[in-house]
């Protein structure tokens, strides 16, 4: 755990729920107390995200410094607003690279194996990956339609990668992975499993607590302005 120090600004931490397992060990016991965990299912509605978080903060009645656990997550995030408080938020397009460590090696795996989908704990959680998606037109549209959607949207994926943070969560989410690769032998995707690392996770304490230092790997937003999507590319 990174040691607590006295702070004049508050500190709070809002964060998807797919980081608790990462972030908990790394908090001080007296941040917990202003630490909120979200669905996992605010993934499946990125336009649900904003309103959602926007409400959370306003809940933060002090003037604080406030690590957001998520990436732009499709735009999720575009358009929430400080207010009054300091927002601190990963320059990542979603967990995954947060998971595996650094935007670095993300771009590393990327370029490398560009076809690849991945999964994480959160993902499997709440239903968002292909076996979710198939059933969800199947039942809207009949087993046809179905099909053809997902051979439109997946059949350039050569690779599926289950991530986790942990060896304990890897076994625990295992058998949901797999029936994801089951599914996804249709296009004739290979399953691969990644133990994540938890160095983006410290440098996230890290700069919450001594933002001064300055990270390019986080957007940092004042009082009064507000995310947009922009800052995750510049």
């Amino acid at each position: 755990m990174i040691p607590e120090t006295n702070h004049p600004t508050p500190l709070a931490v809002v964060a998807c729920q797919v980081m608790q397992p990462a972030l908990v060990p790394l908090i001080a016991e007296s941040l917990m107390a202003s630490t909120v965990f979200l669905d996992y299912g605010l993934h499946r509605s990125p336009d649900l995200m904003q309103p959602r978080l926007q409400e959370v903060l306003g809940r933060i009645r002090t003037p604080s410094r406030v690590l957001l656990g998520y990436g732009l997550c499709g735009n999720g995030l575009h358009g929430l607003q400080a207010g009054e408080h300091t927002l601190i938020v990963p320059k990542v397009d979603d967990c995954i690279a947060i998971l595996l460590g650094s935007r670095r090696t993300y771009r590393q795996q990327f370029h490398a194996q560009p076809g690849t989908y991945y999964l994480s704990a959160g993902w499997l959680e709440a239903g968002s990956h292909p076996l979710g998606e198939y059933r969800e037109y199947a039942e809207a549209y009949g087993q046809a339609d179905a099909d053809w959607i997902m051979d439109a949207q997946y059949r350039h994926y050569k690779r599926l990668v289950f991530i986790a943070y942990s060896r304990e969560e890897l076994e625990r989410y295992r058998p949901q992975a797999l029936q994801v690769a089951r599914y996804c032998q249709r296009w004739d995707m290979r399953y691969e499993e990644v133990i994540g690392s938890d160095r983006y996770f410290r440098r996230m304490i890290a700069i919450l607590k001594q933002p001064q230092t300055g990270d390019d790997g986080f957007v940092v937003v004042p009082p009064g302005g507000r995310i947009r999507k922009a800052q995750f590319t510049e």
